[in-house]
């Protein structure tokens, strides 16, 4: 064997170790009994995932949803108002969330301005997440991609909520930073495990949601101030029968399908925050 081959056949006896350790030791379908926290920017966000959700919301998980801005900006509709569009966006989320099995009451929206994200301070907001994570205490946190060995570009809410929950993670883990929390409100730091990162380029991780599809569609119908019609004038809450019917049929033929199941994809990692992108 030449001295190149050598070198190649030694490459790949060490990457394929790395391989293996990036799938999740149980498949996430067999996932029972966690707690899992979902941070995104958006009412909406999250529906990248809802499919997984329901899924491990059907299993016995513990589902909290976190996001972090209002969405009271995304909209083309000029009779629409921010403090309208917020209240009708809650309700969607609310709405999206009961078809996939999560209670209103395992929602949390921290109400920041949408597209605003980015100028806030950060230490605020980093601050408000890593209270979240002492608190909920979860085994996996799902939220966007902040980019394996580089920094992922996203828009401009979404980098802002993958870079400020991805410096938390690792804040929470520190009992002397952010110590009042420890001292005054009787949280304990908490390091998490296990990363499912959504929105990215790098999937590692199919999760079959082919039992739960046509839920994550109902779901996503839920948000009519963000998809179709609705984005240029709003005509919520409802839709005539038709039109939901329709609806569903197109979210359900826009779901990407593998050998006929229907799947969503994530980065997943184990390990530190620290090397979340190594």
């Amino acid at each position: 064997m030449t001295k190149t081959r050598w070198i190649l056949a030694a490459a790949v006896l060490l990457v394929l170790p790395a391989l293996a350790m990036a799938q999740p030791e149980t498949p996430v379908e067999e996932w029972k009994g966690k707690t899992i926290m979902l941070v995104g920017a958006h009412p909406d966000d999250d529906s990248m995932s809802q499919g997984t959700l329901a899924l491990l919301k059907a299993n016995g998980n513990d589902i909290w949803i976190v996001l972090l801005t209002t969405g009271n900006v995304g909209t083309a509709d000029p009779d629409m108002t921010r403090w309208e569009l917020a209240k009708i966006r809650r309700q969607e989320e609310i709405d999206a969330l009961a078809d996939v099995g999560i209670p209103e009451d395992r929602y949390i929206n921290l109400g920041y301005d949408d597209g605003m994200l980015e100028f806030q301070d950060e230490q605020e907001v980093v601050e408000k997440i890593v209270r979240l994570i002492r608190k909920i205490r979860p085994d996996v946190l799902f939220t966007f991609d902040p980019g394996p060995t580089y920094r992922r570009w996203h828009k401009s809410d979404h980098r802002a909520a993958s870079y400020l929950t991805a410096d938390a993670t690792r804040v929470a883990m520190w009992r002397l930073l952010f110590e009042g929390q420890i001292i005054h409100e009787g949280l304990k730091e908490h390091r998490i495990p296990e990363f499912m990162f959504y929105d990215s380029p790098e999937n590692n991780t199919w999760v079959d949601i082919s039992k739960y599809a046509e839920a994550k569609a109902r779901a996503r119908t839920r948000y009519i101030s963000q998809f179709g019609s609705g984005w240029d004038k709003y005509e919520g809450p409802t839709r005539t029968p038709e039109a939901q019917a329709a609806a569903e049929k197109d979210a359900l033929q826009n779901m990407k399908k593998v050998d006929g199941k229907y799947v969503e994809g994530f980065r997943y990692y184990k390990g530190f925050p620290d090397s979340m992108g190594k």
